[in-house]
């Protein structure tokens, strides 16, 4: 049987009143009007005074390597002599050594932080992933004079016995290979100073690329297995839209190498003078500052070591950058991408 509502309304009585609202907005306080002005102040203060800082940096160290520059003019960069007996001073081999030092540490930190970083985020067990990304990062925290020390007493004799002799008896008679492995295998030189290096960019850079990675969106490996991929194939798609920030993380660890002191000035040999051997002692500009500003009584003396410091600096900015330069052309290529395929699509 249907069934029926009465068609009778509520007693005006019964009806349900609508509350007036009570009360307004909330006041405004304007007990301290002047406080988003002092905040506003105090930030961009903080900023100019960024902006101040590098170029009062610049501008102290150009002052200080003027007469230099005055001096050798673009020679400085082509010479490779040292000789401050006759104050004859040039800087080619110091920025052959620092840069061939920063390569080699590159080449062998790049693969084992990603290697890490791959390995924490995709296939470590939990209860793995913590210790084993702490006591990695904590590395980053060894101070460099003792990695130096480590370095010069411990590496250098396991180098020179187990990997320099040995390959010098492999290769030593080959037309090019025999010059890069030639000279005392005696544990210093460039290769000790690039392998402490890329110890010590191993921290920065993996923790980098493993944040990086661990930012890619949940959907990227979902869509990817989807699609039938391999684990393999999904870790390539992460890396894939990962690849800005990874080429930010390389360059955290180059920029990182660049600027070294103390523990290459331990095992790099020290000895002005370019070589091609891998086991030749060799100077950075870091090292050469290092060891001899102290020494540095003459004026032109100081002066060529303030022009090192200055290319050093100098190097420094343009390689970050240029790493700026680059990850901002990849993401805008990026979005030029996904915006033509939401067009295709759409």
């Amino acid at each position: 049987m249907a069934a029926t509502l009465p068609a009778s309304s509520f007693p005006d009585d019964k009806k349900m009143q609508r509350s007036d609202p009570r009360g307004g907005p909330p006041v405004r306080r304007q007990s301290l009007p002047w406080a988003d002005a002092v905040f506003s102040a105090l930030t961009h203060g903080a900023a100019w005074l960024t902006l101040a800082t590098l170029a009062g940096i610049i501008v102290s160290l150009f002052i200080g390597a003027a007469p230099a520059i005055r001096e050798f003019g673009l020679g400085f960069f082509t010479s490779t002599e040292w000789d401050p007996v006759q104050e004859k001073f040039g800087g080619l081999v110091m920025i052959y050594g620092t840069l061939m030092t920063s390569l080699i540490a590159l080449l062998i930190a790049v693969p084992v932080s990603f290697g890490i970083a791959l390995f924490l985020t995709e296939l470590s067990p939990s209860w793995l992933r913590r210790p084993l990304g702490t006591a990695i990062e904590l590395l980053a925290a060894v101070p460099s004079i003792v990695y130096g020390m480590w370095g010069l007493l411990v590496f250098s004799p396991i180098l020179s016995a187990y990997v320099q002799q040995p390959l010098q008896a492999m290769f030593g008679n080959v037309p090019v290979l025999g010059a890069l492995f030639s000279g005392p295998p005696v544990g210093i030189g460039l290769l000790a100073a690039g392998i402490i290096l890329a110890i010590m960019v191993i921290p920065f850079t993996s923790s980098v690329a493993r944040e990086v990675l661990k930012s890619v969106p949940a959907a990227q490996r979902e869509g990817a297995y989807a699609l039938g991929a391999t684990r393999l194939e999904a870790i390539r798609a992460a890396l894939f839209y990962a690849r800005t920030g990874i080429i930010g993380a390389v360059m955290l660890g180059f920029g990182r190498a660049l600027g070294e002191t103390m523990a290459v000035t331990m095992v790099i040999g020290n000895q002005p003078k370019v070589s091609a051997s891998l086991f030749a002692p060799q100077y950075t500009m870091a090292a050469v500052i290092a060891n001899e500003f102290t020494e540095a009584t003459e004026e032109l003396y100081l002066h060529a070591l303030v022009e090192i410091g200055l290319v050093l600096f100098v190097i420094t900015l343009l390689v970050n950058t240029l790493s700026r330069v680059f990850i901002w052309s990849l993401g805008r290529q990026s979005r030029t991408t996904s915006r033509q395929l939401r067009k295709a699509a759409a």
